[in-house]
């Protein structure tokens, strides 16, 4: 798959926030790399200008670290989040260093800061997190079968990769979470496993836009995990699994 990586200067790079807790949010690209066949952020494809399937294009917005430096002395404290509508952290960041850059402006302020990736490239940042006065770190973890997430998250880091990564961040003593959302099919008991001993916290969220992969389910016979009765009960299973972490099912 070839990608179309576009450089770009933005006109703005904070944006107020619809997301709940939220206030801000950061994107330092438009489109994401990782493909992931569920994802809700397509419809910024229409603000693009781009003809190319979602997951296929990229912009790189240079400017995003400098805009950001402009934007903050005017803005009124509140939480930001990298990022809302892109993974901050695709493969095109070992390059660009956008949201490395991004933090490094945000460690000059008091605004709390999170982050939320698929990718262990966030541990190369582990140094300009340490420097973020109020910050947390969050993996997306949707499934502890890699073979799910090829099937719906064709680019993005293996499973077990966003599982060490999180173990190195919590080792680093960054404050972490875990978002699972949306559920794909797992072994929630393993999953739960494999996290509970490395969150502060976790977020649970169900498939919210299951007609974007009813063929995929249906290709793969996993029809089981498009009712909610059977959704409800794993994520029960997942909430109970956790124990004493604090849970959110969104």
């Amino acid at each position: 798959m070839s990608l179309v990586v576009r450089e770009i200067q933005a006109k703005s790079i904070l944006s107020r926030s619809g997301i709940e807790g939220i206030s801000y949010t950061v994107n330092p690209y438009t489109g994401c790399s990782h493909g992931c066949r569920y994802c809700y952020a397509t419809f910024m494809k229409k603000y693009s200008g781009h003809t190319e399937p979602w997951g296929q294009f990229v912009d790189v917005k240079l400017n995003a670290p400098v805009l950001l430096g402009r934007q903050l002395p005017r803005a009124q404290n509140g939480t930001i989040i990298l990022s809302s509508v892109t993974d901050p952290y695709q493969h095109l960041e070992g390059k660009y260093k956008l949201t490395r850059e991004c933090l490094s402006v945000l460690s000059k302020y008091e605004f709390p800061v999170e982050v939320l990736t698929k990718s262990p490239l966030v541990t190369r940042d582990v140094d300009v997190i340490e420097k973020c006065k109020h910050i947390e770190v969050g993996l997306t973890i949707t499934t502890d079968d890699d073979r799910v997430r090829r099937i719906f998250e064709p680019q993005a880091p293996s499973v077990e990769k966003r599982f060490a990564a999180l173990r190195s961040l919590r080792d680093a003593g960054i404050r972490t979470y875990v978002f699972i959302g949306p559920v794909l099919p797992m072994r929630p008991e393993a999953l739960a496993k494999q996290i509970r001993p490395h969150v502060d916290r976790v977020l649970i969220d169900a498939m919210n836009y299951s007609s974007k992969t009813l063929a995929i389910y249906r290709a793969h016979s996993l029809e089981d995990w498009l009712k909610p009765a059977y959704v409800h009960s794993v994520i029960e299973r997942l909430r109970d699994s956790f124990n004493a972490v604090p849970t959110e099912i969104c």
